[in-house]
């Protein structure tokens, strides 16, 4: 029996006007492979087309990980772990898939890659004092394709945000919030209760003119965010390169296996 048909990858319910989705492989720190691009990706269209979801809410099961990023084992053994008829709306069915509905992320636990890279796909964040976020990456021979090497340096200061894709090293829940990272700590375990909080604030507004207001802060285009289609174009053009070097097979097997990897700059 697969892993898909003992659990949804993704698990989705309705707190009024807001649209709850749950990454749902707690066993496996919520990291995206196929299922969860599928179900997450379908539950953001759902919520687009629905005109009573006024706010998105993404979180991860369990009280580890909101999302340990990209499936390694998965990678390492070829897998495409996006959506196969969605493309277009990148990692986790998430990260270039634009909705003018507000998206809060519940950050859990650590964000680390990938996981990273939703939050900053997210137009708000609340993260557990124990939240941790990082692109360790260049630690895998990989790079942050999932808009965080482009994302984080509008995000972060120019020189934190280099310092962190570097390194490939995390920063705390604090250090996010100081930097303009997220917008609210909160005690561990009552993240969803303060997005959902969060979510309440913004749904005692007129819908219409939120989503208006979100269109034109974030400069959308026919549905699509004009000035991150350049980040995109370089970002794609580089994995092209990256992917396809013997460190980049090297770091996710030498993850698989445990063990350190060993570069060839090759």
């Amino acid at each position: 029996m697969t892993e898909a048909a003992i659990a949804p990858a993704a698990i989705t319910e309705r707190r009024g006007n807001v649209m709850v989705i749950t990454i749902n492989r707690p066993e496996a720190r919520n990291a995206i492979n196929s299922a969860v691009s599928v179900a997450v990706g379908d539950a953001m269209d759902e919520a687009q087309r629905d005109p009573d979801v006024w706010v998105v809410v993404i979180t991860g099961a369990g009280d580890k990980s909101f999302c340990a990023g990209a499936d390694l084992k998965a990678l390492s053994k070829g897998e495409n772990i996006g959506h196969p008829d969605r493309p277009k709306w990148g990692f986790a069915g998430y990260v270039r898939h634009f909705i003018d509905k507000p998206t809060i992320a519940a950050v859990n636990g650590t964000a680390l890659g990938g996981g990273t890279e939703l939050a900053l796909a997210s137009d708000l964040v609340v993260a557990g004092e124990s939240a941790k976020f990082g692109l360790p990456e260049v630690k895998r021979g990989l790079i942050a394709a999932a808009g965080g090497v482009f994302r984080i340096v509008d995000q972060l200061p120019r020189k934190v945000a280099l310092g962190m894709m570097f390194t490939g090293e995390p920063i705390t829940s604090a250090e996010a919030l100081k930097w303009g990272l997220i917008n609210e700590v909160v005690a561990d375990g009552t993240e969803l209760d303060a997005a959902l909080a969060l979510a309440a604030r913004i749904t005692v507004n007129a819908p219409l003119a939120v989503q208006a207001s979100k269109r034109v802060a974030v400069g959308v285009d026919d549905g699509v965010v004009a000035a991150d289609e350049p980040g995109w174009s370089r970002t794609m053009r580089e994995v092209a390169t990256v992917f396809a070097t013997e460190d980049a097979k090297e770091g996710p097997l030498a993850f698989a296996q445990k063990r350190p990897p060993v570069w060839k700059a090759m």
